[in-house]
C-alpha cells in the first residue's frame, strides 16, 4: 500500500516537473520600438517577471496558461500559450494621454526672487488641481498583505490563506521593497527625460552617475519627489541646484581617496 503511494506521489511530481516550461518573448510598442520594465505575469500560477532593458522576458508555463502584460501608460494585455516551445512576442497599445502645458519661466539670477516667482507658479498650480483635475490612474500593481487587515479579517472569521502565505512567505516584505525602489526608478526617468545630461556634467557629473546623483538627490532632499509627482520641473530644477555642489564635493573627496591608495 505504502509503495503505491509513493509511486503515486513521484508520478504526481514529476507531471508538476515538466508540465511546467519556460517560454520567453519580447514586449515592443506598435510601431516596434522595445519597451521596457513591462509586468509579466502568468495567472496560473502567479509568477511574474519584468522585461529588461531589451524588452525581452522569460517565465515559467504550461500550456493553456494565461499571461498579462502590464505597463503604466499601455493597455493591458492578456496571451494564451498555445506553443511553449514558440516565442511569445507581444505588442503594447499606448493609451492616448493629455499634453502637459509647459510654461517657460525667465530668471532674473536672483536667487530670491526667482525662489518666490516659483512658488507662486506651484500655487497657482496647486490651486488648478484643487478646482477638480482627475488623479492619474493607480500603478497596476499586486497590494501587498498586511498584518492589520489579515488580523482583523480572521478576527472576523475571514481567513486569507494566501495574504498568510504571503506574511509568512517574506513576499509581501519583498514586494514592498520592489515597489518602493520601482518608484524612485520612474522619478529618476521622469527627472532625466526633462532635463539634458549636460545640464548635470557642465557641473561636474558624469554622465554614468547621474542616476546616482538624483538617488542622493532624494535622500537629500525628500521634497524633490513631490515635485515629480506634481510634474514640476522647475521647483525639482530648483532643488537639484541646491543639491549639486554637496554630491560634486563628495565624488572629488571620493576620487582623491582612491588616487591616494
Amino acid at each position: 500500500m505504502m509503495r503505491k503511494i509513493f509511486a503515486i506521489f513521484f508520478f504526481l511530481l514529476t507531471i508538476s516537473l515538466f508540465g511546467q516550461q519556460k517560454i520567453s518573448g519580447k514586449t515592443v510598442s506598435e510601431n516596434n520600438m522595445i519597451v521596457t520594465s513591462v509586468l509579466v505575469v502568468n495567472i496560473s500560477n502567479d509568477h511574474k517577471v519584468y522585461s529588461n532593458s531589451l524588452g525581452e522576458f522569460s517565465i515559467e508555463v504550461s500550456e493553456k496558461d494565461e499571461i498579462r502584460f502590464i505597463k503604466k501608460g499601455y493597455e493591458r494585455t492578456s496571451r494564451k500559450v498555445s506553443d511553449v516551445e514558440s516565442s511569445m512576442n507581444v505588442v503594447l497599445v499606448r493609451i492616448p494621454e493629455e499634453i502637459e502645458e509647459v510654461e517657460i519661466i525667465s530668471t532674473t539670477g536672483d536667487l530670491s526672487k526667482d525662489s518666490k516667482r516659483l512658488t507662486k507658479i506651484d500655487k497657482k498650480d496647486q490651486l488648478q488641481k484643487a478646482i477638480g483635475l482627475p488623479k492619474p490612474p493607480e500603478k497596476p500593481r499586486e497590494v501587498p498583505a498586511e498584518v492589520k487587515k489579515v488580523l482583523l479579517a480572521a478576527a472576523f472569521g475571514n481567513v486569507d490563506v494566501q495574504a498568510v502565505f504571503d506574511l509568512i512567505s517574506g513576499k509581501s516584505r519583498r514586494q514592498k521593497r520592489w515597489y518602493k525602489y520601482e518608484d524612485v526608478q520612474l522619478d529618476i526617468v521622469w527627472i532625466r527625460k526633462r532635463i539634458d545630461d549636460d545640464y548635470f556634467v557642465k557641473d561636474g557629473i558624469p554622465t554614468e552617475r547621474i542616476s546616482e546623483f538624483l538617488e542622493f538627490s532624494f535622500l537629500m532632499k525628500p521634497e524633490i519627489r513631490s515635485y515629480v509627482k506634481a510634474k514640476n520641473i522647475n521647483r525639482v530644477m530648483f532643488n537639484l541646484d541646491s543639491v549639486l555642489p554637496i554630491y560634486v564635493d563628495r565624488l572629488k573627496k571620493s576620487n582623491n581617496t582612491v588616487e591616494q591608495k
